[in-house]
């Protein structure tokens, strides 16, 4: 049974996936799952088989189980959830004074 999240909204993934597909067809797959409304995926390192992507997710309903299968029926690796935002509406992090210095 799948477990569908109703209040999350942004999901922000590290994964490390291989060259091929490549993050055009990733961001496609992704993008056509029931509650997406929308993908970006952003390249931070590249070695010769694999790279290294943060994947971000927006939609009204995102089902983080649907998402994370899809990722791995692609033969990629969720390595961590960095970034989870729920609720009513998204809310954008604050930086804090420490980061302003």
């Amino acid at each position: 049974m799948s477990n569908i999240m109703t209040g999350i909204k942004r999901l922000v993934l590290d994964v490390l996936k291989l060259h091929n597909p490549s993050v055009i067809e990733l961001a496609n797959v992704i993008g056509k799952l029931d509650g997406v409304d929308g993908v970006n995926i952003s390249l931070y390192e590249v070695d010769q088989k694999t790279e290294n992507v943060k994947i971000t997710v927006e939609g009204d309903r995102l089902d983080f189980d649907r998402i994370k299968h899809t990722i791995e029926d692609s033969g990629a690796s969720v390595h961590s959830i960095d970034e989870v935002a729920s609720g009513k509406r998204l809310v954008e992090e604050a930086e804090t004074l420490q980061e302003r210095t």
